[in-house]
């Protein structure tokens, strides 16, 4: 799919234990404390970490891995389909303190790419569905096109980037 861009500051914020500093942080705080003295193995930390978020929703994915290096999540693996492949990229870019995503996921069953919609202030998922499909009342499509990432419809942010699929005929 290529390189995504997604807004750095925005999305889902890991929490890493240890204290409540370090709780809601995003990824760059995982392994600060060492960076100066051990990037490679900061950043290889901050991979994991990522890794971990992506297989936490469950997502089929074979040989997974997550590179990571100055706000740039790169990810490997093998998946079935090109939703999941999408998932993966959008749970990645939605986590807080990536700014893109190197997608280098490999597809068994190549599809057509959705849209990214990136969320703005004031927006629904019922006003985003009536711009991108003319009707308001299609807005459980985007919502089940982004489960797990989405649990709840009335719940996006701003900076948020969703998956817009096309809608089957």
């Amino acid at each position: 799919m290529g390189i995504f861009d997604f807004v750095k500051e925005a999305g889902a914020k890991l929490g890493f234990g240890g204290g409540d500093d370090a709780r809601d942080e995003g990824i760059e705080k995982l392994g600060a404390d060492m960076q100066d003295e051990d990037p490679v193995l900061a950043n290889r930390m901050r991979g994991n970490a990522l890794a971990r978020a992506v297989m936490g929703h469950g997502f089929e994915v074979e040989d997974l891995r997550v590179d990571y290096a100055d706000g740039t999540a790169t990810v490997f693996g093998n998946v079935t389909d090109q939703a999941t492949r999408e998932r993966i990229v959008l749970a990645l870019g939605n986590i807080a303190g990536v700014a893109r995503v190197d997608d280098r996921i490999e597809v068994a069953e190549p599809a057509p790419e959705a849209v990214f919609y990136t969320v703005q202030s004031g927006d629904s998922l019922s006003k985003i569905a009536l711009a991108q499909y003319g009707d308001a009342m299609k807005y459980p499509v985007i919502f089940e096109a982004n489960k797990p990432m989405l649990d709840n419809p009335d719940r996006i942010y701003p900076g948020q980037v969703l998956r817009i699929p096309a809608l089957e005929a």
